[in-house]
């Protein structure tokens, strides 16, 4: 490693990472050097393209730029040749589309560059600018305050092409992309620069979707080969591209690539040095007006001339967003254009949309409102609705699960349901959804670094105190959803303690949460605790608390003693306990989970795996599979349910996750619960269950946020009069619009043009579940219905403000499933039909691409792809089909 040593003149030598044995020949110089007298004669171009991932044989849509670039040395330190100030002059500047256009597609057709720029624009282009090199690295970038910003960062663009060390090694450099980190390797008369573009530090920053399912990924490189001939640049060449994945949906994937090649053309004669000590009193001996503006690029200000105002827009799509038009895919489709507007948006417009809205679509624009997520949004939306009034419940329980959803969520979001939880709230159920969704939000701002905020401090301390505060059954359930939304680690003995309580649901709701938390993390206390639960050590518990421990120990790593427990005690549980486990045992070894591997050392002792064991018979079951496999995403579902021995319902759950480069997402969960309803048919409650109160509610998980629980009834007069009183429609769980792609950034290329790129994924959702008892005919029916419609868009734009080009790639799709789950208890044992539908739904993809002046003027050409995707009944296993076939034909 080289030392740092001081000069005479008290300037530092540029300090290397690593030596070489190979650097370019320049009579020591650590960066290029230009002769006195002499004026170095370039040619340039640059141009950007954009288009799909997998480039489409319409090509590419941009812009190409060319010019000549004069290059001469106007002072140089006389103590120091490796600090110079050089003047650079573009002329001859030309403009044309990066790919092959015929006359009628080429929007530049029949225009010329002062046509384009303007004569101001065009002059400013064309007049000097400086740059100061030390040690090869941009000391100061000069050109004149006033100029237009495109124009300067044009020049900033060319004068990145200079900066240039002949060593190989690591370095920290600020050019036009920002402050990055850049590698050298220098090779005989050649110089390559990669710069680690994810290292680049720049004013404009983005955001995206904290979920990797449902993320954009980035992959992007940016390479300059530099040919060196007697100490100076004789040839540059770079090229950088940046590749946008849509996780979940890789064809609507696009990528943008910038190319620069710098070319000396030929050297004649130029100006002679001009004498001065440094160089910024150099500058201004040459023009006075002439300042220091930076070599980062300035950030740009883009007015659209023809975008709507967010009430034009709210006018324009007010119609797709009424309750009647959710399942169809114009619903997500107008939300995510709504979001746009609304991010451009006053407060003052924000609010007077949201009075303006009528009754049914009210509910739709506070989606949209609170997905925005800017600073107006949410202080227009905290402005209009009123918490005090539970009559608005509806409406504020909205706002709230936006909340949870939220794409890229802030410190002042939590701060806002924290100050809302403080204060007066007029219904006890948007109390507690308040406190559940703010546990969502303080797992969103860890997993970015966030967990030290002073707020999310404030919070995760309310939530790890809250279940030990209060008596008050509603309370204790709301800190322990709350805290199951959080994953803090420290939340792990609160939910061991709770594993064991007395109240079942605190129980239930401790062990599925023990059940999110990474593997890694299950102690071997927690271990021990479920345990004890299962095999029932120290009490009796309920059916489906031992089945939710059970689910804690199977999928978390267990070991060869816990497995041949687990097989041990079947035969021994209550009857459909051992049918339930029976079945879970058998779905892990078909579905390949990780405890397959165990378990199939453990059956290969008869002891654990014998006839009598693996043939009780039952009704509850536990069924995996999968519901897609793509390359780009693998969906899986679940089903299991747990009856009680009189044939009611006990617990039913439903799973759906989505697996993408290794991460997981729990989109879904719908959990019904049912106790206590055996005295209506004149049953014998299964052990430990004879005290329960009649209850049935909805439990509901959508893409990893837990909602607040739903009750169907609670108590024998509440179940007895909704009995006599219900309709057969379904309760809804969930309704609403949700962003759940949402990427927007800055491309900030080397060339001094930049690219915007914005992709976000809508979905409109209807979640509705219900639960029918009829004696007279001794049949049950549970069914949870699924509606929904998804869009994702993508647009990316290269926009230099004189012109622009563009890519717009679109992905939608309608779907519903239904899973409905019908009993006869008339006789033993009773039949159980378990069916999980998905209808025929379409799948339609778009490609949009254009190029337009600022004049008007544009070109476009599209394309489009529509499918039906047939409908189907998902697998479960053939006990099933056989039992599904009795129940009808009884019912017939």
């Amino acid at each position: 490693m080289h030392l740092c040593l001081p000069q005479m003149n008290g300037m530092l030598l540029f300090c290397m990472f690593s030596s070489c044995g190979s650097c370019v020949s320049a009579g020591g110089a650590v960066g290029p050097q230009l002769k006195n007298n002499q004026l170095y004669k370039f040619s340039y171009t640059t141009q950007v393209v954009v288009d799909k991932a997998q480039r489409s044989k319409e090509g590419s849509a941009g812009y190409k730029i060319s010019s000549n670039v004069d290059v001469n040395l106007v002072w140089k330190d006389p103590s120091n040749k490796d600090e110079q100030l050089i003047q650079l002059k573009i002329s001859n500047v030309k403009a044309e589309p990066a790919s092959h256009r015929s006359e009628k597609k080429n929007v530049l057709g029949g225009t010329t560059i002062e046509s384009l720029l303007g004569k101001s624009r065009l002059e400013a282009l064309t007049k000097p600018f400086f740059l100061h090199l030390r040690n090869g690295k941009v000391k100061a970038f000069y050109s004149y305050w006033a100029e237009p910003v495109i124009i300067k960062n044009l020049k900033r663009g060319v004068s990145s092409l200079l900066q240039l060390q002949f060593n190989t090694g690591k370095v920290i450099e600020n050019d036009v992309s920002g402050r990055c980190t850049v590698a050298y390797k220098a090779q005989k008369n050649k110089v390559t620069r990669t710069k680690y573009l994810e290292s680049c530090k720049t004013e404009e920053t983005g955001f995206t979707t904290h979920s990797e399912v449902l993320g954009v990924t980035r992959k992007s490189s940016s390479v300059t080969v530099f040919t060196i001939e007697d100490g100076f640049i004789h040839s540059a060449e770079s090229q950088e591209k940046h590749l946008l994945i849509v996780n979940a949906h890789r064809s609507s994937s696009a990528s943008v690539m910038s190319r620069q090649r710098f070319t000396l053309v030929g050297t004649e004669a130029g100006p002679l040095e001009t004498a001065g000590t440094d160089a910024a009193m150099v500058v201004k001996s040459i023009d006075a007006k002439i300042a220091a503006v930076g070599i980062k690029a300035q950030k740009m200000k883009t007015r659209c001339k023809t975008c709507p105002s967010l009430l034009q827009q709210w006018q324009a799509v007010e119609k797709k967003l009424e309750p009647g038009s959710l399942s169809k895919a114009s619903a997500p489709r107008s939300f995510l254009e709504l979001i746009q507007t609304i991010r451009k948006a006053t407060k003052g417009d924000i609010l007077k949309m949201l009075k303006s809205a009528s009754k049914t679509s009210l509910p739709q624009v506070v989606d949209a409102v609170t997905s925005s997520q800017t600073t107006a949004s949410l202080d227009a939306i905290l402005e209009f609705l009123n918490f005090t009034d539970a009559k608005s419940r509806v409406l504020q329980e909205r706002f709230l699960y936006a909340c949870g959803f939220a794409s890229h969520p802030n410190e002042r979001m939590l701060q806002i349901l924290l100050g809302i939880s403080k204060g007066k709230i007029g219904s006890p159920d948007i109390k507690e959804s308040v406190v559940i969704i703010m546990g969502a939000l303080v797992q969103k701002l860890c997993q970015k670094g966030g967990c030290n905020l002073p707020t999310v401090v404030e919070v995760k301390k309310m939530i790890l105190e809250g279940p030990d505060s209060t008596q008050e059954e509603s309370k204790v359930q709301m800190f322990l959803l709350s805290l199951k939304n959080s994953l803090l680690p420290e939340a792990i003995p609160i939910f061991t303690k709770y594993t064991e309580s007395e109240v079942g649901a605190y129980s239930t709701i401790a062990l599925t949460s023990l059940q999110r938390y990474d593997v890694t993390l299950i102690t071997d206390q927690v271990k021990k605790t479920v345990n004890r639960i299962y095999h029932q050590n120290r009490r009796i518990y309920e059916k489906n608390v031992r089945a939710a421990a059970a689910d804690v120990i199977l999928s978390s790593n267990p070991s060869y003693m816990e497995i041949k427990n687990l097989l041990l005690s079947i035969g021994h549980l209550p009857r459909e306990m051992n049918k339930y486990m029976l079945s879970k045992i058998q779905d892990i070894l078909r579905f390949h989970m990780p405890a397959s591997k165990v378990l199939k050392q453990v059956m290969r002792e008869m002891i654990s795996h014998n006839y009598d064991r693996f043939s009780k018979f039952g009704s509850s079951s536990a069924y995996s599979g999968f519901m897609a496999k793509s390359v780009d995403v693998t969906s899986t579902y679940s089903l299991d349910i747990l009856y009680s021995g009189s044939g009611i319902l006990r617990r039913s759950n439903m799973n759906i996750y989505a697996a993408s480069k290794g991460a997981t997402l729990h989109g879904l969960q719908v959990a019904i619960e049912a106790q206590g309803l055996e005295s209506l048919i004149a049953a014998t409650p299964d052990e430990g269950e004879g005290g329960l109160e009649s209850f049935a509610g909805m439990s509901a998980l959508l893409f990893d946020v837990q909602l607040r629980p739903v009750t169907f009834f609670k108590g024998y007069s509440d179940l007895m009069s909704k009995m006599f009183s219900m309709t057969g429609e379904p309760m809804n769980v969930v309704k609403g619009l949700i962003l759940l792609t949402d990427h927007s950034e800055v491309i900030q290329f080397q060339s001094g043009l930049k690219a915007s790129a914005e992709f976000q994924g809508g979905l409109a959702i209807d979640i509705s579940g219900g639960m029918e008892i009829s004696l007279w005919y001794r049949e049950s029916k549970t069914s949870v219905n699924n509606r929904g419609a998804l869009v994702v868009s993508g647009n990316v734009t290269i926009d230099m403000d004189f012109m622009s080009a563009g890519l717009e790639v679109s992905f939608e799709t309608e779907a519903s499933l239904d899973f409905i789950t019908t009993v006869q208890f008339s006789e033993y044992p009773f039949l159980v039909c378990m069916q999980m539908d998905k209808t025929t739904f379409p799948v339609s993809e778009h490609m949009k691409k254009h190029e337009s002046l600022s004049t008007g003027k544009s070109v476009v050409w599209q394309k489009s792809n529509k499918m039906l995707i047939p409908g189907s009944e998902f697998p479960l296993h053939q006990e099933n089909s056989n039992m599904c076939k009795k129940v009808f034909d009884s019912s017939g």
